[in-house]
């Protein structure tokens, strides 16, 4: 699945709410988009996952700009005052209440159990507010791609939470590796240091050029420096509320 936000924007000049972007995440592909001030970052997050119209420019899955589609597909986590669990919240209470929206069983056994197939098994009393920045986004991709209907996520400024920007971004590669396709909207300083990170290789060998090649609808990238990177200026918000 290929997202791709054109020229996006809410607002115009200086002091725009969403000041103009594009980005562009595919199969085998992390997209990267840097925005900054409070709420712009929530903003972007919106009109990336469909969840919000842009007043300029567009969102298109696949090329096809198709809200509905993409607001079933693609997944918001942890976004601020949308998407961001409650910090007190313990990492298996958190667990069991995504076990629950995603339709399945949501008691204290099974939600133990799905910690333990993701590592957090020691964690399960830890508040979300304490867990080390990568497993947080280790927790909130797994447990958003449970729901059945969900093949790509939009990661929310990992950032703000701290920690090594490495750490993080290896659980966004390890998604995309899992054919995910992953947005990360992100700030200045932390789309640096993943320009200035290697990026591996995602397609599987049989795509990259084995004997035998499955036909696919969109082609694996073809070369490991394909990720896709974009960054706006800095500029305020003119609302609390997107």
């Amino acid at each position: 699945m290929r997202l791709e936000l054109h020229d996006v924007a809410i607002g115009d000049g200086p002091g725009a709410a969403l000041p103009r972007l594009g980005a562009v995440a595919d199969r085998w592909v992390p997209g990267f988009v840097a925005v900054e001030t409070e709420n712009a970052p929530t903003l972007a997050s919106l009109v990336a996952g469909g969840r919000m119209r842009p007043e300029t420019g567009r969102v298109t899955v696949d090329g096809r700009a198709d809200d509905a589609a993409i607001r079933a597909s693609f997944a918001l986590v942890d976004t601020p005052t949308v998407a961001e669990p409650f910090a007190a919240l313990t990492v298996v209470q958190v667990a069991r209440e995504e076990l629950a929206l995603a339709g399945l069983r949501a008691d204290k056994a099974s939600a133990r159990l799905l910690l333990e197939e993701i590592g957090l098994d020691e964690h399960e009393r830890t508040r979300l507010s304490a867990l080390p920045t990568e497993l947080r986004v280790r927790l909130l991709c797994e447990l958003a791609v449970l729901r059945p209907e969900v093949r790509g996520l939009v990661v929310t400024t990992p950032e703000r939470h701290g920690g090594d920007v490495a750490a993080w971004l290896s659980v966004v590669h390890d998604l995309v590796g899992r054919d995910y396709t992953v947005l990360t909207i992100t700030g200045f300083a932390a789309l640096a240091t993943i320009e200035s990170l290697p990026t591996p290789e995602f397609a599987p060998a049989a795509a990259a050029g084995t004997d035998a090649v499955p036909e696919t609808d969109t082609a694996p990238p073809s070369s490991p420096d394909d990720t896709a990177v974009a960054a706006t200026p800095d500029t305020s918000v003119e609302s609390d509320q997107p």
